[in-house]
């Protein structure tokens, strides 16, 4: 990924551009054709050179083309014809993104596959679900993966669509009104290119493309750290579900011998603070003075490849946390039993109200129970069946059937079929 953002490619993709536009200028018949294979033959640049003449001049693209000049010699003076400068320069963006958008794609159906096979794996372990850290309703341990692999579909959708928007590049001119090429010209060196023409431009592409192309890698970040975050809470020393994988030799504190801390989960979080940074960079880019101004120029050169290469690294992070997760199914199982029965009140709560006994009165028998139980320990499910207006109303087989675990998990199926489509 890095190589993509390196000088030596992205002047290699300017170069990419300008052959593309002398290629399809000497078969128009707009420069000579000798030119353009001269050009093509012998145009080169060096990345030091280019760095010695910008020293100088102040300006990245005559760099650019003085050091490719040098290398063609008097046929280079139909070399950048007709351009200016963000011609080239968000057209080649176009292609770096392009190439750097495949590798993120990649790694997010690898990222699915991993959480897909977790998730199957665990797809009956039934664990304590919990709403605002308190335990809540029984659900699987893999019901959890599944709808991360979700969420991580979804943001391969969005990353197309990103990567479709930012598959575009111009040749319109200094103010995109095509004073010096035509868009027939333009239409043509972008089918060459692999991209397509923007439709409108003013100097640049508009950069509402770009603000949405970093958005959506921000918005992976948001989801891998929302991951990274349940790893975090599940290695607690209270909770202890499930940890990261610690390798042998491996230490956890320079103090404290016994750590083994989470330390993978806590870099995805912090890092996706800067692809949330970034996106907010990136919006405040679309706003330009007139037909352009040079604010987002700089932004952009940190953004674009901060932004993949650490998209990238955090979904190969997320990507091998997932798949070496160690999991504690007894611990699941001791949580799951911590509250003495209290998950199943909700089900409870509902075969009372089935029965005729107003809502209000049913929560307030269940609660009661609830309560004492919380207070004074004990379970449940016992203090349930001892209790006066529980009991007269309901049978002991509806008083079990309200705990039956079995039930409760009976459309996990479903919802993965829903997810997975049955495979």
């Amino acid at each position: 990924m890095g190589n993509i953002w390196e000088d030596q490619n992205k002047y290699q993709r300017w170069l990419d551009v300008e052959l593309a536009v002398t290629e399809t200028l000497a078969a128009e018949g707009i420069i000579p054709k000798e030119a353009a294979a001269e050009i093509k033959a012998k145009a080169g640049f060096s990345v030091e050179r280019i760095d010695q003449i910008e020293a100088e001049v102040k300006h990245d693209i005559i760099a650019f083309t003085t050091s490719v000049a040098e290398h063609v010699g008097p046929a280079a003076g139909y070399f950048h014809f007709g351009l200016t400068s963000s011609d080239v320069l968000d057209t080649a963006m176009a292609l770096q993104v392009r190439d750097a958008s495949a590798i993120i794609l990649e790694d997010l159906q690898r990222l699915q596959s991993v959480l897909k096979k977790r998730a199957h794996e665990f797809k009956h372990t039934i664990s304590v679900g919990r709403t605002h850290g308190i335990h809540a309703e029984p659900t699987t341990f893999g019901l959890r993966f599944a709808i991360w692999f979700d969420e991580i579909r979804r943001h391969e959708g969005r990353m197309r669509e990103a990567v479709e928007t930012m598959r575009v590049g111009k040749l319109s001119g200094a103010v995109g009104t095509f004073a010096h090429l035509s868009p027939d010209i333009e239409e043509k060196v972008m089918k060459k290119l692999g991209l397509k023409a923007a439709l409108a431009a003013t100097q640049v592409v508009q950069r509402d493309r770009h603000a949405h192309y970093i958005s959506t890698l921000a918005l992976i970040g948001a989801s891998l750290e929302k991951i990274a975050v349940e790893v975090r809470h599940l290695q607690r020393t209270e909770v202890r579900e499930a940890e990261e994988y610690f390798s042998p030799g491996q230490k956890g504190s320079s103090a404290m011998p016994h750590k083994r801390n989470p330390i993978t989960s806590e870099q995805i979080s912090g890092l996706s603070r800067i692809l949330r940074s970034n996106a907010m960079a990136a919006m405040d880019d679309v706003a330009l003075w007139h037909e352009r101004d040079i604010s987002h120029s700089s932004v952009e050169r940190i953004i674009f490849p901060d932004s993949t290469i650490l998209t990238d690294y955090l979904l190969e992070k997320t990507s091998n946390l997932i798949d070496r997760l160690v999991v504690y199914p007894k611990r699941i199982q001791e949580n799951l039993e911590l509250t003495q029965g209290l998950v199943y009140s909700g089900e409870l709560l509902l075969v009372l109200v089935g029965k005729g006994v107003s809502r209000e009165d049913a929560y307030r028998w269940v609660q009661r129970n609830a309560l004492r139980t919380w207070d004074e320990g004990g379970n449940f499910r016992d203090k349930v069946m001892t209790d006066p207006d529980i009991s007269k109303t309901l049978s002991a087989g509806e008083i079990a059937h309200a705990f039956d675990l079995a039930r409760l998990m009976s459309n996990v199926d479903r919802i993965f079929d829903r997810v997975f489509g049955g495979n």
